[in-house]
């Protein structure tokens, strides 16, 4: 049987960039389909021919170790219950795209529904733990350059509640005399964004060390002494498996992660009594429910609340 191929499948990626929607996103939307593509070949149904049973022994696929990544490997671990979602919702948004065109399609965008959630309280991370992990590089790293440019990476994610995708991007003409970063954010979206003195402080300590260098991003990769970085931009996956190096040699319990530490920025904030509606716009959020979710992560913040405010507590 020859392999079974998503129809208008470029298309639809392209749909998605004229959208001005981040390249991650569209990353996002191609792997998910690209796992829906795979079942379809594993199970030997055309897409002309799928319906409700198909789909529904797709959501028993998403839900298995038997499932296969999008590079067609075994998968290791299960999805939760948000992954899978996020992936149905791709498919949805494909049929919805289909039906644009009007190509005949085997079902309906509806008939793709959504699994039931569990719903989970986020964990924020303690202060103390926080602070370690930022002060991490300079205990850790052997390498001057790397500690300094880790430390101030961390720094900048934790002063300003920027998005991985966002950090690696900022440019140094970004940053003015006041400390604001001129951030790009999802859609293209622009705002601004704030340093600390902290974080200013380290972000020039380690600008000092790498003043030679041509790139004109503020975080670039170490090439060693006599090597530039040819306008190279550091990892996403190197500052996330940097942060979980850091994490694991101090034994923090929680799970901090660069979303852990931009979740934390937005619930520190709120528990210092700053505004949802500014919390909004230093995290880029379109709507202010998106934020509410962050700052409600705090069972400490309502606590606090609930005895300062409630008329009958004495």
């Amino acid at each position: 049987m020859e392999k079974i191929n998503l129809p208008l499948f470029d298309d639809f990626l392209l749909s998605l960039k004229t959208r001005n929607l981040s390249e991650e996103t569209v990353y996002n939307y191609e792997r998910d389909l690209k796992v829906f593509e795979i079942f379809l070949n594993e199970i030997k149904i055309p897409f002309e021919k799928i319906d409700k049973k198909t789909i529904l022994n797709y959501k028993a696929y998403l839900t298995s170790l038997d499932r296969k990544t999008p590079k067609n490997a075994p998968s290791q671990q299960r999805l939760s219950s948000f992954s899978i979602n996020r992936m149905l919702s791709s498919l949805r948004s494909y049929l919805k795209f289909l039906a644009k065109l009007d190509f005949k399609l085997p079902i309906p965008p509806d008939a793709v529904e959504l699994i039931k959630t569990e719903k989970k309280l986020q964990r924020v991370n303690e202060f103390e733990e926080i602070k370690k992990l930022l002060e991490a590089p300079n205990v850790i790293e052997k390498n001057e350059f790397v500690a300094k440019r880790n430390r101030a990476i961390l720094e900048t994610f934790f002063s300003t509640g920027a998005r991985i995708s966002e950090l690696i991007n900022i440019k140094l003409t970004d940053i003015d005399k006041k400390g604001r970063i001129f951030i790009r954010g999802k859609g293209k979206k622009e705002r601004f964004v704030y340093l600390t003195p902290r974080a200013q402080k380290y972000i020039k300590e380690y600008l000092e060390i790498r003043k030679d260098d041509d790139s004109p991003y503020l975080f670039i990769p170490f090439r060693g002494k006599n090597s530039r970085s040819e306008k190279k931009k550091i990892s996403p996956n190197y500052i996330q498996a940097k942060i979980k190096e850091y994490r694991e040699i101090l034994g923090l319990n929680l799970p901090i992660t660069p979303h852990g530490l931009r979740r934390a920025f937005a619930t520190f904030l709120a528990e210092s009594g700053a505004s949802p509606a500014a919390i909004q716009v230093l995290l880029g959020h379109e709507s202010l429910d998106t934020t509410t979710r962050y700052i409600r992560a705090s069972n400490r913040f309502v606590e606090e609340t609930f005895q300062k405010f409630h008329p009958l507590k004495e």
